[in-house]
């Protein structure tokens, strides 16, 4: 191959390298005034330490010492946590056997009530009657600073929904049967659009396939159809195509990964907006809910950075934007 050859190669692989490159970067992106969303972990709850914890992990026997009163997925942990600057609280979902959902984190009863058992095994009376506070203790069982506060507070999703008609929600199905996908989505049927509008669900892949398949409208994601989206995107994304698979969907997106999709952040956002998809922003890997908690942890984020963000502390990350000190977080904004 002669030399002009070789040099009209390189010119091409140049011209190339550089039409990419322009067409992902970031600072190329028309700039926001606007701050991120901020979405609540099962509302304004309390936390605990994540040393060792396992998905068989009772973390009511592990909270951090008391800072407030609430007590996870309840309604008046969710209204302080929209007081406190929430755009969307996240709960989780139990179907109850006698065909009600209802709002609560745990497989069985046994780690936070002073009740026994699989939850979904319960009526929804008996699931009414507990005492949700009863396991809590941030000393080993010296002191349970919850036990007796919780009775009755278990409420179902349509007292949730009735009580915060015009607020956003994102609604977690804690199993993979497909058949609490499809009751699901005869229970948000009976919603008017509006109002489903305002919902998200994810969860097991096997509910959320069959979910989406009753209600295509609603944005949901599973594990299947985030790696799905992702590798879709990460293959076609630097053309500025966005993928099927992006589109009219939830992306709950860890940031350790964040830099290497094409167009990071404002790029990137930009296509998943105009796809009508949610990007969430997770912290480190994703694994147990992790959430940017600290000031320090909003280092991680870009300083221009505009989508949503998960927080297990509202209470202490929604002051940060309202105030404007989150600008002194963040690193340079970077595309892939």
């Amino acid at each position: 191959m002669s030399k002009r050859s070789v040099r009209r190669i390189a010119l091409i692989v140049l011209g190339f390298s550089v039409l990419v490159y322009l067409n992902n970067s970031s600072w190329t992106a028309r700039p926001r005034a606007v701050r991120p969303w901020l979405l609540a972990h099962r509302g304004l709850a309390q936390t605990f330490h994540t040393e060792g914890l396992t998905n068989e992990t009772c973390t009511a026997r592990r909270i951090d010492p008391p800072e407030h009163p609430y007590l996870e997925n309840t309604i008046p942990s969710m209204a302080a946590a929209f007081a406190a600057g929430a755009d969307v609280v996240e709960l989780d979902i139990q179907p109850t056997r006698d065909g009600w959902w209802a709002v609560f984190h745990d497989w069985t009863l046994d780690c936070r009530t002073d009740g026994q058992g699989v939850t979904r095994e319960h009526t929804l009376a008996e699931l009414k009657a507990l005492d949700i506070g009863y396991g809590y203790t941030a000393d080993n069982g010296k002191t349970y600073p919850f036990r007796g506060k919780g009775i009755g507070l278990l409420p179902t999703l349509p007292e949730v929904l009735a009580r915060f008609p015009e607020r956003a929600f994102l609604i977690h199905i804690k199993s993979n049967d497909p058949a609490e996908g499809r009751l699901l989505a005869r229970y948000l049927k009976t919603l008017p659009p509006p109002r489903r509008a305002r919902l998200a669900v994810y969860g097991g892949d096997q509910p959320i396939a069959a979910l989406q398949r009753g209600l295509p409208e609603l944005r949901v994601m599973s594990r299947a159809s985030l790696i799905r989206s992702l590798l879709s995107y990460m293959a076609l994304g630097w053309t500025g195509y966005v993928p099927a698979a992006c589109r009219d969907t939830e992306i709950h997106l860890p940031v350790k990964f964040a830099h290497w999709l094409w167009g990071w952040p404002n790029r990137f956002l930009e296509r998943m907006a105009a796809a009508n998809t949610r990007v969430i922003v997770v912290a480190g890997s994703g694994e147990f809910s992790e959430g940017f908690d600290t000031p320090e942890s909003l280092k991680q984020l870009p300083p221009d950075y505009w989508g949503g963000i998960w927080t297990n502390r509202i209470d202490c990350i929604a002051p940060l934007f309202r105030t404007g000190k989150r600008g002194m977080a963040g690193g340079r904004s970077a595309s892939r």
